[in-house]
C-alpha cells in the first residue's frame, strides 16, 4: 500500500509546527481511525516506520524491532513485515502478551508471523547484530517507568552501536513533559512522530533522547483539534521605511549592573542597539563604574537619578535586573509602577520573589495595562513559584503557564526548549532554536537586551510575539556560528545580526 505523503524532518524549523500532548493525540487518532478502513491506519504508520528506516540506514539489510504489547508495538510489527518482504534480514523481539493485544495488533503480529519474520522475545546477541534497530516499546499511553522485560529492553537498544529509529517517542520520555519517567528511556538517533509532533520532544530532556525528530502525518488531514503548544517559527523581518530616523524606534532604558556585575548590562545594553533600538541608555547600579562603553560609543550613560523621574520612564521601554545584585531591588518600585513596558531578569526575579510588596506592584502592572516580559531560568522559576529547581523542569510548559497566570506577565522560561507563555497563559511556545553553546556567562543578558531592543523599535505589539521572536533568533545564532565550545556572550549579538541579516 503506498504512502503518498513522506515523513518530514522537522528541524531546523523553517516554519511554526502545532504539538499535541498525548490526550489530544488520542483524540486525533480516535478521529482518524473512524474514517479508515480496519487496520489501514497502522498499514500506513508500519509502512512510515520501515520507509524511514531504509532511508536513515540505506546499506542496511538487518534490522531488529523492539515491539511492545499496544498499537506502538503494532506499527513495529507492520514495519518488520514491510522489511521482511523487502529482503531484510528480521527479528522482533516482542515484550508482552499475544493475547492480551489490541485487535489492529493482535492482526500486524498474525501477518508479520505469517510471512515469515522472526518474532520471539530475545535480545540480540553477539552471532547476530542488527544494522539498524527500530523502538516500538511504548506509545502515548505510556504513564510509569519500563520495568522488567521492557526495562532491559531499553538497556540493549541503548548499548547497539547502529542507529536507533523511535516511533512516535523514545520509549522512557513521557512525550507530553519532555522527562524520564523513571530512571532510563531510550537514546534514540531518529525519531518519527506519527499523526501529531508532541511537545515533550522539544523541551526539557526530549532533545536529547529523540535524535534528529520526523513527522508523517499518514495523510490525515489536520483536525479541529486545539494544540497544546506550538513550536515557534522563524520571524517575519519588517524593512525600515526610507523616511524613518532614531525616534521612530523607540527609546531603551538598561538598569542594573551593580558592583563586579557592569559587564552584564553592558551586554544587554549593545544588544538592544544591534537589535533596532532607537536610542539606548544605560544606568549602571555601581556608582563608580565607568560612564562610557568605549566599545559601544554610541551607548548613552546616564545617572540614577535621572533616569527614574516617572516623566523618564513613562517614554522608554526598560530592561531591569541583569547583573542587578542586591542594588536592583531599590529602584524595582519606580520601575514597577511608571515604566509602560517592562522586561525583568536576572536579579530582578530573584527581588520580586523574595519581597511580596514587589510581587504585588508586579501584578497590578497588568490590570492598569502595562505589559512585563518576565525571562527566569529554572532556579529563577522555581524561587517565584514557590518550587524546587527540578519540580520546575519536571513540566516546563505547566509551570510556564502557572507563572504567567500568577504574576499576570509574559513569561519566558528559559532553558533547553525554552517555553513562551502569554501572561493570560492560553498561549504556549515552545523554541525549537539553541544548543549547549549558549550555556555560557551573559547569554541571557544579551536575549534580554535583545527582546527590549526589538520591543523599542516595534509599535505596540504583544510582548509574546517579541519574546518568541527575540528567542528563536538567540539560539538560532548560536547553531549557526560555528564551532563546539562556549559562544562568548559578546559574540553572540553580532552572530544574532547575522542570522537576522541572512533571513
Amino acid at each position: 500500500m503506498p504512502l503518498k505523503t513522506e515523513p518530514v524532518s522537522v528541524l531546523p524549523s523553517a516554519r511554526p509546527w502545532p504539538l499535541f500532548d498525548a490526550a489530544a493525540s488520542r483524540c486525533i487518532e480516535a478521529d482518524a481511525l473512524a474514517r479508515s478502513a480496519p487496520h489501514q491506519l497502522m498499514q500506513r504508520a508500519g509502512l512510515a516506520v520501515a520507509r524511514l528506516a531504509m532511508a536513515i540506514a540505506p546499506g542496511a539489510r538487518r534490522v531488529w524491532v523492539a515491539a511492545g504489547p499496544g498499537n506502538n508495538g503494532g506499527d513495529g510489527l507492520v514495519a518488520a513485515r514491510c522489511l521482511h518482504l523487502q529482503g531484510w534480514s528480521v527479528r522482533v523481539g516482542f515484550h508482552g502478551e499475544q493475547h492480551r493485544l489490541p485487535a489492529d495488533a493482535a492482526r500486524a503480529f498474525d501477518e508479520a508471523v505469517r510471512v515469515g519474520v522472526t518474532v520471539d522475545s530475545q535480545l540480540p546477541t553477539d552471532g547476530w547484530q542488527p544494522d539498524v534497530a527500530i523502538d516500538a516499546l511504548l506509545g502515548l499511553g505510556a504513564s510509569r517507568a519500563p520495568s522488567g522485560e521492557m526495562a532491559r529492553a531499553i538497556e540493549v537498544l541503548n548499548a547497539l552501536p547502529c542507529p536507533i529509529l523511535a516511533v512516535d517517542s523514545p520509549s522512557g520520555l513521557c512525550v507530553d513533559r519532555g522527562v524520564m519517567l523513571g530512571t532510563q528511556a531510550v537514546q534514540a538517533t531518529h525519531t518519527l512522530c506519527l499523526l501529531t509532533l508532541k511537545p515533550g520532544l522539544f523541551t526539557a530532556q526530549g532533545r536529547e533522547y529523540a535524535g534528529r525528530i520526523w513527522l508523517d502525518t499518514l495523510e490525515v488531514k489536520s483536525t479541529q483539534h486545539p494544540a497544546t503548544a506550538m513550536l515557534s517559527g522563524p520571524p517575519i523581518q519588517v524593512s525600515r521605511k526610507h523616511a524613518q530616523h532614531k525616534g521612530s524606534f523607540g527609546d531603551l532604558l538598561v538598569l542594573g549592573g551593580a558592583s563586579g556585575m557592569t559587564g552584564a548590562a553592558a551586554l544587554a545594553a549593545r544588544a538592544a542597539l544591534a537589535a533596532g533600538a532607537g536610542r539606548v541608555f544605560l544606568a549602571k547600579l555601581d556608582p563608580c563604574a565607568n560612564d562610557v562603553d568605549l566599545l559601544r560609543p554610541e551607548l548613552m550613560p546616564r545617572e540614577l537619578v535621572q533616569v527614574l523621574r516617572p516623566e523618564v520612564m513613562r517614554l522608554a521601554t526598560v530592561v531591569c535586573g541583569c547583573g542587578g545584585g542586591s542594588a536592583v531591588a531599590k529602584v524595582l518600585p519606580v520601575v514597577l509602577h511608571h515604566a509602560p513596558r517592562l522586561i525583568l531578569d536576572a536579579d530582578a526575579l530573584n527581588a520580586v520573589a523574595g519581597d511580596d510588596a514587589l510581587r504585588f506592584a508586579l501584578r497590578a502592572r497588568g490590570a492598569r495595562g502595562a505589559a512585563t516580559l518576565l525571562t527566569p531560568h529554572p532556579l529563577e522559576a522555581a524561587r517565584l513559584l514557590g518550587l524546587t529547581t527540578s519540580e520546575i523542569q519536571s513540566d516546563r510548559l505547566q509551570n510556564a503557564q502557572a507563572l504567567a497566570r500568577q504574576l499576570d506577565c509574559c513569561v519566558v522560561l528559559k532553558g533547553s526548549g525554552t517555553v513562551v507563555a502569554s501572561a493570560d497563559g492560553t498561549h504556549r511556545h515552545i523554541n525549537p532554536t539553541g544548543n549547549a553553546r549558549l550555556a555560557t556567562a551573559g547569554t541571557g543578558d544579551v536575549l534580554a537586551g535583545w527582546m527590549g531592543g526589538l520591543w523599542a523599535a516595534s509599535t505596540p505589539v504583544d510582548p509574546f510575539d517579541v519574546a518568541c521572536q527575540a528567542v528563536w533568533l538567540h539560539g538560532r545564532a548560536a547553531e549557526d556560528s560555528g564551532g563546539t565550545g562556549p559562544l562568548l556572550a559578546s559574540a553572540l549579538i553580532d552572530a544574532i545580526d547575522r542570522v537576522r541579516g541572512g533571513m
